[in-house]
This record gives C-alpha cells, structure tokens and sequence, in this order.
C-alpha cells in the first residue's frame, strides 16, 4: 500500500536525518501542523518551527494502526501512536507517548505529502 510504504519513509527519515528533516520534505506546501496549540502552516512555517524547537538528543517514532485512502485515491489519513524520546541537559532520558493523525494528499506530481499533522 502506498500510504503505509510513506509513513514508512517519512519515519525512517526521522531517524536517520532528523525530525526537522522528514516534517520539511514530507509537508506538502499548504501543509499545516498543530504544535503547543497553535497551527503552523505552510511547509516553510513548518521547516522554521522544527529549526527553532529541535534540540539535540531528540528522536520521534510513529507507525500507523489504521490507513484509509478516499476512492479517488488523491486523499489518505493515518492514525496510530507515537514515541516521542528525549535526554535532557542531565541526561535524564524521557519518553512520551501518544496518538498521531495525519492527512496525506496526492501532489502534481505523484507523490504524497502531508496537508495536516
């Protein structure tokens, strides 16, 4: 399935590159993201708010539970949980976990990005 092969690829890029990474290549350019309660929107937004957040040590894994794709094939969402790692200044490590949302849309050219996260 398509969809599950891209949640796949946008985590692994987390892991190898970086969350500030992945969120800025797999946000498609009206793509909009919910953060400490506010919307950041447009994926330049997006790339400037995981710059400026990020700090070392910190890792983020997710895979979706459910992935359902509209019959036109051109909108997805995919939910599940997520793991959200950090080791702080005295290198207590912590964990968070949680439940992601995403919704996907077919771009111009083929591929997925995300529009809301």
């Amino acid at each position: 399935m398509e969809i599950e092969q891209v949640e796949k690829e946008f985590n692994d890029l987390a892991q190898q590159e970086g969350i500030t990474k992945a969120f800025a290549t797999y946000a498609a350019n009206d793509g909009v993201i919910k953060r400490k309660g506010k919307l950041i929107k447009g994926k330049q937004a997006i790339a400037e708010w995981y710059q400026k957040d990020s700090k070392p040590n910190e890792s983020l894994t997710w895979k979706p539970d459910f992935i359902d794709v509209s019959s036109s094939g051109d909108l997805a969402y995919t939910y599940g949980t997520y793991i959200f790692s950090s080791v702080d200044s005295t290198g207590t490590a912590r964990e968070n976990t949680g439940t992601f949302h995403t919704v996907w849309k077919r771009q111009a050219d083929g591929s997925w990005k995300f529009v809301w996260d």
